[in-house]
């Protein structure tokens, strides 16, 4: 079972709507709209993928890396280390 199973229809209508966003995005530049109102909506869908990404990450350390850490060894430091790689790619976007 992964980490966001119990929050997975959430995250599916989060991503749904991102979709729904990047297609009203390609309509604007179709319609070659103002520039400024682009990159606005640029902004709202960039900042409801990282929603989606925080909740995923949220749910990674409370299930996975949480269940590795109770086992310890060398599967907890490998957990600990990709959620720290997963946490430094998202600082980076």
């Amino acid at each position: 079972m992964v980490g966001y199973s119990d929050h997975k229809q959430d995250q599916l209508r989060r991503l749904r709507r991102v979709e729904g966003q990047v297609r009203g995005l390609q309509r604007m530049i179709e319609d070659e709209k103002y520039c400024i109102d682009i990159l606005t909506q640029v902004s709202a869908a960039t900042s409801a993928l990282q929603s989606v990404a925080i909740s995923l990450l949220e749910d990674h350390l409370a299930h996975c890396v949480a269940e590795a850490t109770a086992k310890g060894g060398p599967e907890a430091q490998a957990k600990v280390k990709e959620a720290s790689d997963a946490i430094a790619r998202l600082v980076r976007s």
